[in-house]
């Protein structure tokens, strides 16, 4: 095929500049901003008083206007493109900054609307404490106005022509004796606002239910027992006698064997640009990743009721990950070794605002080895080497409403790039009338959390934008598929072993990829590009955290505007090696097994599945087995305007057999619970089984004899009645042995499955 390049979909600015000249990548700086704003406001758009900000940012330059500069051409000039609300209209304007005009302004006449802006949720979320009729529903509930706080929630889309308004709703909380409101919904009330007029054009109060009591919902430190507050802990420190390991110049980093540029987007926060690395000292430095960034958020609430069917945000693309960035608290958010940097966006009115300490950098110590092997092959010698692993991350928190996303890049010396995203925060619940789940007979969508609160169950689909330049411009996304092969009669004393087929996409249909689905490596490579030894070079896609897909039906219009949220992609130690008579991949015609990985070397093709025993004693020793899978509900028509949701089954494991798992065949959840032991709500006490890697399953025959000697491997998880005597999975005696005694005939009684 043509070679391509690849675009994957896949979830400092502070500083003065100590170059000479601004990089064509860099955010727009606060002068600029205000240079914006003054020439939009010098046009026929400025005599508007309806005129307001919603997006500026810079219009990012052609790859080869980047490359060329970065070859010593002149510089591209600078551009932004702003999305300017009007009269109830979208304009998109070009601004050409260094020539102080604009290029283009058009309305945009399609459908949807443009990002929030803060000062306007600001503004719709008071309007609800002077309105009247809210004010008088208030006080029906016996609650005091001084005690509600209001604030904004994007209405979706549910299959209208068009909304001909653009709306917003409001939804108001309590705070009494704690600043936690969100554990605190005013339920049954719903304001609608039309934010162009600025006023509420529809309010409905269709019920009333407990508001939940604001006792120890306080999340403060100074309001918490330990463990959770005050401190108990002894501080940590990471010191570096010798001074930071990163250098920062403009926007550009160099660290370690790694130099990338870190810019920031209004909607998508941090970007990562230019990311490239050096294989040794002398080397020039070879591309990785051209940019990458958060690209959307998709958050569908389960909710399918009248106050609740909308909740089905786009937390970039409505409220701006970058426009809710955090400031970052030193020693807590980011280490004592940490470069913190400000950022700045443009307000409603096109002035630059900052965000102090939005990013930091730093260097991640964990105690971790990279690698490390200890050599007693040698007589009379034992060699130990080991090498600390040392990162380096880019952290940014962005706070959307109630949560809290963390979004680190972590850069690794070994030339991998690590995505970590962890989710903290507050959870969003809606008020019921239940105090105990005995009360619960129909499906709440959610789960009885705490006296008159249900936690509504809900998706987080983070997406990431990489474009991805390996080596060059020129990549191909290559599926390397795990086959079984049988092994004819005779051959060997094998039955199977298991081969790799790559598949090169030919198109962008190709290349859309539901991780887990099959046995498969996803890289990226350079056609173009060969080691000494004729291998591609690429780089592969882990996925080190269980896969995401959403169960909405297809036709649910949250589904729709979500509907990449069905796929995840759209486009240590001393290995074992085989001697061969092979200096390049060209001499190879036959299966060799494995890969060429150096002259006369083949790395072998292998599994390494580790076994771990967990005697789980949940709060008393009679404990069950769970499995609480997600469903997909269809809403019956003109129920509510969504037409679909996902809810829970739960399915205690009756035998042990029932609980040989293969996570991943199914969106389920599982569970160790005690169930003679009881929260004060009802719920079960219990511990949760979370895989954080990829699951891993054999692939050999089944009569293969190794298999059945590890006949445990095709599954994840097994159970079994507690035995003292079975500690061992692959039995005993496993030097040689058959089979006949390990953990999955263990699971063959068929008893209870508790313990």
């Amino acid at each position: 095929m043509t070679p391509r390049r690849i675009t994957l979909l896949f979830l400092l600015v502070c500083l003065s500049l100590s170059s000479a000249r601004l990089h064509p990548l860099d955010p727009l700086t606060p002068s600029e901003i205000s240079s914006i704003r003054r020439i939009i406001k010098n046009s026929s758009l400025g005599s508007s008083k309806s005129l307001t900000f919603q997006y500026v940012g810079l219009d990012e330059p052609d790859k080869s206007e980047v490359f060329s500069w970065l070859s010593g051409h002149a510089a591209p000039p600078r551009r932004a493109f702003v999305i300017a609300r009007s009269d109830r209209q979208t304009h998109e304007i070009y601004v050409d900054i260094s020539k102080h005009s604009i290029t283009s302004d058009k309305v945009y006449n399609g459908f949807g609307y443009p990002m929030l802006n803060i000062e306007e949720q600001v503004e719709a979320s008071a309007l609800p404490l002077k309105y009247d009729p809210f004010i008088e529903s208030v006080k029906k509930r016996g609650e005091e106005l001084k005690d509600v706080v209001c604030t904004t929630f994007s209405v979706g889309w549910f299959g209208e022509a068009k909304q001909g308004k653009r709306l917003l709703k409001i939804l108001c909380f309590l705070t009494g004796n704690t600043v936690n409101f969100y554990a605190r919904p005013l339920e049954g009330i719903t304001v609608v606002v039309d934010l162009d007029a600025m006023e509420i054009v529809e309010y409905e109060d269709r019920f009333s239910v407990p508001v939940p009591k604001s006792v120890g919902t306080d999340y403060r430190a100074s309001k918490q027992k330990p463990p959770f507050g005050p401190k108990t802990n002894k501080p940590g420190m990471v010191v570096q006698p010798e001074g930071k390991g990163f250098e920062i110049d403009g926007h550009t980093i160099r660290w370690a064997n790694w130099a990338f540029h870190l810019g920031y987007d209004v909607r998508a926060g941090s970007i990562i640009s230019l990311a490239s690395i050096q294989e040794n000292d002398n080397g020039a430095h070879r591309r990785v990743l051209y940019r990458g960034y958060v690209s959307e958020l998709f958050v569908p609430y389960m909710d399918p009721s009248e106050e609740w069917y909308y909740k089905t945000f786009f937390d970039a693309g409505e409220f701006g990950f970058g426009l809710s960035m955090s400031s970052l608290e030193p020693m807590a958010d980011c280490p004592t070794n940490a470069a913190f940097m400000d950022v700045y966006f443009a307000n409603q009115d096109g002035k630059p605002f900052r965000i102090r300490n939005a990013l930091c950098v730093f260097e991640r110590y964990a105690g971790d080895a990279s690698w490390r092997h200890t050599e007693i092959g040698i007589p009379n010698e034992v060699i130990t080497e080991v090498r600390q692993e040392v990162s380096l991350i880019v952290r940014m928190v962005s706070t959307v409403g109630n949560y809290d996303y963390v979004i680190d890049w972590e850069f690794k010396t070994g030339g991998s790039i690590k995505l970590g995203v962890s989710l903290t925060g507050i959870l969003e619940v809606r008020a019921a009338p239940f105090a105990h789940v005995d009360q619960i007979t129909n499906d709440e969508h959610g789960t009885l959390i705490a006296e008159n609160t249900i936690g509504v169950y809900h998706d987080h689909f983070i997406t990431y934008y990489l474009d991805l330049d390996i080596d060059g411009s020129n990549n191909s996304f290559v599926k390397s598929k795990l086959k079984t092969v049988r092994v004819a009669d005779g051959e060997t004393p094998r039955k199977s072993y298991w081969t790799l087929i790559k598949e090169t996409a030919k198109t962008e249909a190709d290349a859309r990829i539901e991780i887990g689905s099959e046995s498969a490596e996803l890289l990226v490579i350079n056609p173009n590009k060969k080691t000494k030894l004729g291998n591609s070079i690429g780089y592969r896609l882990i996925s080190n955290g269980a896969t995401a897909a959403s169960l909405l039906t297809d036709d649910d219009h949250p589904q729709i505007r979500a509907s990449y949220s069905k796929k995840q992609v759209s486009l240590t130690g001393i290995l074992e090696v085989r001697a061969a008579p092979f200096a390049h991949v060209d001499q190879i015609t036959n299966d060799e097994h494995g890969t060429l990985i150096a002259e006369n070397t083949i790395g072998v093709y292998h599994d390494h599945f580790i076994t771990y025993y967990l005697d789980l004693d949940i709060d008393g020793s009679n404990n069950s087995f769970v499995k609480s899978k997600l469903k997909t509900v269809r809403v019956a028509d003109g129920e509510t305007p969504r037409k679909s949701y996902w809810t829970l089954i739960k399915e205690t494991a009756k035998t042990e057999a029932d609980a040989r798992i293969e996570i991943g065949s199914e969106s389920a959840e599982l569970l160790v619970i005690n169930p003679n032991k009881k929260t004060k709500l009802g719920n079960s006490i219990g511990y949760r089984l979370i895989s954080n890697g990829a699951t891993a399953a054999s692939l050999l025959t089944d009569d293969d004899h190794p298999q059945i000697r590890a006949s445990y491997s095709k599954k994840q998880v097994w159970l079994t009645a507690y035995n003292k005597s079975e500690k061992w999975a692959a039995g005993l005696y496993a030097d040689e042995g058959r089979g006949d005694d390990n953990l999955a005939v263990w699971s063959q009684r068929y008893e209870a499955a508790s313990h």
